[in-house]
């Protein structure tokens, strides 16, 4: 299988990439664009093309949320044209709101916000016009290296002493990008032989948190780690935001139907941090290893 991915800098081409390393079974083209001609398609000849998200949508000019939906829309057009099948990674952002229980994947967002409108537009036009596709609504995303790479960014943070503002009042499901890479390929591998399950999905890593929640763990675990190494840094605090004062937000997908389709199971956020901080901790002793590389 052959799969065209976009956005080279991205933390999910980046776990792609290292995931289809592992495999025989798997060849990678990383596009440095956003956007596929249709010519570049008969050029490379993918099986599918998988676009990643934007990571935090809500906090993003409008323009660039425009660009990225009229970027996707490039690619439909060009996936239509020559029937390669599509895959779109969305934020959790999109249920605006939230809901007092777990979100299924038949609910379509309806956020009161225009940029995520427009993205919402984008899915609806997907669904309408392409039956092979594959829209994935993720829970926050988290790698050690790419672009919207949480983890990376809050660790370089802390160790810099500075502090690290988070939202507690917003419950959601962090991500790992490595988790999320192993899911797509193992779905795609499975499309290609024959099962009949386009359509939309939900993936997010196991138990609610909230930004500050997931934050401080980090910096528990990054203490911990770096007291057993010997090394004393003062790290820097994690700081509670709250945005809405009445009550807390929650925004966590449900992710049964990916189990019971594809047998794609989640995994808890605590053990991929684990994971990924002892992989971080190699890169300080060995700095040639490159990032998440040794981290399998």
């Amino acid at each position: 299988m052959k799969l065209l991915i976009v956005d080279a800098g991205h933390c999910l081409s980046l776990a792609l990439a290292r995931e289809a390393g592992r495999r025989s079974d798997t060849w990678l083209v990383i596009e440095a664009a956003t956007r596929i001609t249709p010519e570049r398609l008969d050029e490379v000849a993918p099986d599918a093309v998988i676009v990643p998200p934007l990571s935090s949508p809500l906090s993003l000019a409008p323009a660039e949320v425009t660009a990225h939906a009229n970027a996707v829309e490039a690619c439909l057009d060009a996936c239509l044209s020559r029937d390669v099948a599509l895959v779109w990674c969305v934020s959790d952002q999109l249920y605006e709101d939230g809901y007092n229980e777990p979100i299924d994947e038949h609910l379509v967002p309806e956020p009161r916000d225009t940029s995520l409108r427009r993205l919402v537009q984008t899915g609806d036009r997907i669904r309408a016009e392409y039956h092979r596709h594959l829209i994935v609504r993720l829970g926050p995303l988290f790698a050690l290296e790419g672009s919207h790479a949480w983890l990376g960014e809050t660790i370089d943070s802390l160790v810099a002493g500075d502090n690290v503002r988070a939202a507690e009042d917003v419950i959601f499901c962090p991500t790992s990008a490595d988790a999320v890479a192993l899911a797509l390929i193992g779905m795609l591998q499975q499309l290609g032989c024959g099962v009949s399950a386009w359509g939309a999905y939900h993936l997010a890593g196991i138990e609610p948190v909230s930004a500050f929640g997931f934050t401080s763990v980090v910096r528990t675990q990054l203490a911990t780690h770096l007291d057993g190494r010997g090394e004393t840094l003062t790290l820097g605090e994690v700081q509670a935001l709250n945005h809405h004062h009445d009550a807390k937000l929650y925004r966590v997908l449900n992710c049964r139907r990916v189990l019971k389709v594809f047998g794609v199971h989640q995994k808890p956020w605590r053990l991929e941090v684990e994971r990924m901080l002892e992989a971080w901790c190699l890169t300080r002793d060995n700095p040639a290893e490159g990032g998440e590389e040794g981290a399998s």
